[in-house]
């Protein structure tokens, strides 16, 4: 009878509220002609996330979720990463972002009540990988709810899995639709959020953000470098990329190009080298086209050098106040004792000042990764990688002139969309012409989004020739790895 009589008192109370607020709508609509209304209505701006609201914290929670539920109250974390320098980098930010939410470190899956997996969507295979480690997972964690059981006893706390990373932010939503597979999907520009997410799972829901940002690039982060051996780091200086090649899923998944204050990364390195560390790699996904563009320094934004003759930039570079080389000079000259190194460049973005820093300082490795990905002019313009076969030698040719012995590494593609026997014969011949120190050499994986997949669609008359799709097994033999090429000089190039 009470309870009767409670529902039915907060029914009227809530009738009576539905009915004041219509009859308020009716007399402002009234007295407010249509046009002055729309003054009132919600913009945009309300419903896009204001700078600074990455990070949940006490003031912008969701309302289906508390402060107390965010906190992971020791709960053990464990995390594999796959994929490149950046997703290591990657990984050790994570780290740090759920150590200061109360997680812990966990040395093994069957101890953990948090599984992560950085993840990897570059090639097809990568993301294989992936998905039969994730069904790995599941048939562990069924195993054990069946032991549980077969015992009598209690199950404990059901382990969240998540997936962060490229293939989160590439196949986002469809990731949780396959079964019980993960709980949580989070894209690289929204690891501030990862608390919130697990609160959300651990209460039974699915949790997704794959935002992609304008101006992340967790500066503020103090990376935790578990099992580091205390000698060699990734300092992450810039994240995105703005090239574009028509073969690439980067910009899509990583987003555009937005380069770190260059404070934060001199505090970084400065603390590592008190720590002993003595080999620093800057990272990045374009990492020799950084641009501060801060302006907390000082100095003033100025625009960028020419380009390199028959380089072409798929977009303009920013204005700035410090550039890459400049970074590297700073860096180098006040830590004469780390060894610095950098990677993955693009070739339009080695200007001479770049190159005679690296003849001056004697702790900047003279051993440089410069991908090719073709020795076909006709096929790196379908790639849109901005040069031609000839433009790619004549830097070549620079770079051997300035730094002598230099070691160089490249990467190359083969299969690629309208690649024939004679496209694939030039980059043999570049090859045999360059003789790089180490070449990573792949055959082609189509990727959805990206302007070579649309392109595809579109003519249905770009199809690869199976023969060079296979990479011509007796020119690579251990092509999918990396394959070292023979050498020009015997001096490694690791330090002058």
């Amino acid at each position: 009878l009470f309870y009767d009589m409670a529902a039915g008192s907060r029914f009227r109370a809530a009738a009576a509220w539905s009915s004041s607020l219509q009859s308020s709508r009716r007399a402002f609509s009234a007295r407010t002609p249509s046009r002055r209304r729309l003054e009132f209505a919600a913009s945009l701006r309300d419903f896009t996330p204001h700078e600074g609201t990455a990070d949940v914290g006490e003031t912008n929670l969701p309302p289906y979720l508390t402060s107390a539920q965010l906190d992971g109250a020791g709960r053990g974390v464990y995390m594999e990463t796959y994929g490149c320098q950046m997703n290591v980098a990657d990984t050790e930010v994570v780290r740090s972002v759920l150590q200061g939410a109360g997680y812990s470190h966990a040395a093994s899956l069957s101890g953990a009540d948090v599984v992560l997996l950085n993840t990897c969507a570059i090639r097809e295979n990568a993301e294989a990988k992936i998905w039969a480690r994730l069904r790995a997972i599941r048939a562990e964690r069924r195993k054990e709810a069946a032991g549980w059981r077969a015992r009598g006893g209690l199950r404990p706390t059901r382990t969240v899995v998540g997936l962060l990373g490229c293939m989160g932010e590439r196949l986002k939503g469809k990731l949780l639709e396959e079964d019980q597979l993960v709980d949580v999907v989070c894209g690289p520009d929204a690891y501030r959020a990862l608390p919130r997410l697990l609160a959300q799972a651990r209460g039974g829901q699915p949790a997704l953000d794959v935002a992609l940002s304008l101006d992340e690039t967790y500066a503020d982060v103090a990376p935790v470098r578990e099992g580091s051996d205390g000698i060699s780091a990734f300092v992450s200086i810039m994240r995105g990329c703005n090239n574009m090649c028509s073969y690439c899923i980067v910009p899509h998944t990583r987003g555009r190009e937005r380069s770190r204050p260059s404070s934060s990364i001199c505090a970084e390195v400065a603390q590592l080298a008190a720590q002993g560390y003595r080999e620093v790699t800057l990272l990045g996904q374009n990492v020799n086209s950084y641009a501060d563009g801060d302006g907390r320094g000082g100095g003033a934004l100025v625009a960028p050098s020419p380009t390199r003759d028959g380089f072409t930039p798929m977009v303009p570079p920013p204005k700035a106040s410090l550039r890459f080389a400049g970074l590297l000079d700073t860096l180098s000259a006040a830590h004469p004792e780390v060894r610095f190194r950098f990677t993955s460049p693009h070739p339009k973005d080695f200007p001479d000042h770049l190159l005679e820093v690296i003849r001056d300082r004697p702790n900047a490795c003279a051993s440089l990764h410069i991908p090719a990905q073709s020795g076909s002019t006709a096929v790196l313009a379908a790639m849109r990688r901005g040069y031609s076969r000839e433009t790619y030698m004549r830097l070549i040719d620079r770079v051997r002139e300035v730094l002598p012995g230099v070691a160089i590494s490249s990467d190359f593609i083969s299969g690629f969309c309208g690649e024939t026997e004679a496209d694939h014969a030039e980059t043999l011949s570049l090859l045999e012409a360059v003789r790089f120190e180490r070449a990573f050499m792949f055959a082609y994986s189509l990727r959805e989004k990206t302007h070579a997949h649309r392109r595809r669609r579109a003519t249905r008359g770009l199809r690869r020739d199976p023969s060079v799709a296979e990479a011509h097994p007796r020119d690579c033999p251990r092509l999918g790895s990396a394959t070292t090429c023979r050498s020009r000089s015997s001096s490694g190039g690791c330090a002058k």
